[in-house]
């Protein structure tokens, strides 16, 4: 919904000068974008090509799920991706509000 969290991730993203395209990525997909977990994949909501030609790999989480088990495996991997990745890409899990940032400025920090 357009008053939705997830909605306004998705606005933050489109306002960022250096994303070149985006999508909403979606979970179960055939073409979806996925990472293997333990027991099934992680689907992360948007993926975004950089004006500089990096992928970035972006999960919004609501407040009560950004700590839970679920969600630092999915933080685990996704770091992993990005470490394997030799600089192509960029994992960001995204909150309402991080450290006192809202989501676009967690986005630009990750991703200038």
């Amino acid at each position: 919904s357009p008053d939705g969290e997830e909605f306004q991730c998705a606005q933050a993203i489109d306002s960022l000068p250096m994303i070149k395209h985006w999508l909403r990525n979606v979970a179960r997909h055939p073409d979806a974008f996925r990472l293997p977990l333990m027991k099934n994949n992680f689907y992360p909501d948007f993926l975004a090509e950089l004006t500089d030609g990096r992928i970035a790999v972006i999960e919004y989480k609501g407040a009560a799920y950004a700590s839970n088990d679920d969600s630092i495996a999915k933080r685990r991997v996704g770091n992993l991706w990005e470490a394997l990745s030799k600089g192509k890409g960029l994992f960001l899990i995204v909150e309402r509000k991080r450290d006192g940032k809202d989501m676009r400025e967690q986005l630009l920090a990750k991703l200038e």
